[in-house]
């Protein structure tokens, strides 16, 4: 493994520790600020982080081929609409089940994303499928109790995680036609402004909820999204995505964790099991592509 690999991955390791503790951050942030407001102020921020990097990378190249520059406008509204209602329905599950929890229903949409590949006549693995019965015997330790009852929050996570594969897929499309800083800006502008909108028609926020919330928010906004979106799209650069992707599906973890040390969650045994399984099918679910992909030579 050379120098730049290692660096990569280590970039996508702190990338997956970042996105797994901000479960933790919007955790605490779901107990004084309701969730529109939430999300309105956090992506704002979010999309305001980005702004350095956008003039950076005005200065440092110019157009590249085959982007259109009004790509990334239309672009960005479909895909912040979609991260809009991946992120409410996310931050509202926080509010009514534990950051691990969340977290590893969350990592499904790693399993999901092939399945809706069937509807853009993407062929799917054996170890696909593999990973989606796994992971979904371990969903169903994690979330369903011995009464064979669900949490709320557990079902608005789950719904979640169909909507953040849908989004994958959009900027996985997007991206070849799209510049993706300018994409990500715009995507982050729409989901604060939609966020902030419902919140004006349903929510009573109070600038002191804010102000109780301010170092949640402030890391889901500036960490979560401005420093790990950096931290990712370096660890990328030399990455293959295949290991990408396992390494990022570690937040899940770092959430479990996080929840435990910092909020003193405990899943018991039952959700241990399932964390392991859930992590386990996802894990599978990318064997397919590690076993296509060539060894790095870099």
């Amino acid at each position: 493994m050379s120098n730049r690999t290692l660096r990569s991955n280590l970039y996508l390791l702190l990338t997956a520790a970042i996105w797994g503790l901000a479960f933790v951050a919007q955790r605490v942030g779901a107990r004084y600020v309701e969730p529109f407001a939430f999300n309105g102020v956090r992506f704002a921020l979010g999309g305001l982080s980005l702004i350095p990097l956008l003039v950076l990378s005005a200065k440092k190249s110019g157009p590249k081929p085959g982007f259109k520059p009004g790509n990334a406008l239309p672009a960005g509204i479909i895909a912040g609409t979609v991260l809009f209602i991946a992120s409410s329905l996310q931050q509202i599950g926080l509010a009514e089940t534990e950051a691990g929890k969340a977290a590893f229903i969350t990592g499904l949409y790693m399993v999901i994303v092939p399945l809706l590949g069937i509807f853009l006549k993407h062929q799917i693995h054996l170890f696909n499928w593999i990973g989606v019965a796994i992971a979904g015997t371990g969903l169903y330790f994690l979330s369903v109790s011995g009464g064979f009852s669900v949490v709320r929050g557990d079902l608005l996570e789950l719904g979640g995680a169909f909507f953040w594969a849908l989004h994958l897929l959009l900027i996985d499309n997007f991206i070849k036609k799209a510049d993706l800083l300018k994409l990500s800006f715009f995507q982050f502008l729409t989901c604060s402004l939609l966020s902030t909108a419902v919140a004006l028609f349903t929510e009573s926020a109070a600038w002191d909820a804010l102000r109780h919330a301010v170092i949640p928010i402030l890391y889901g906004g500036i960490f979560s999204v401005g420093i790990a979106y950096t931290l990712q799209a370096a660890g990328q650069k030399y990455a293959k995505p295949s290991h990408a992707a396992i390494i990022l599906s570690l937040e899940a973890v770092f959430a479990a964790v996080g929840g435990l040390v910092i909020l003193g969650e405990k899943l018991g045994a039952r959700g241990y099991l399932g964390c392991l399984l859930m992590l386990t099918g996802m894990l599978v679910s990318q064997f397919q592509s590690i076993q296509k992909t060539p060894t790095n030579t870099l």
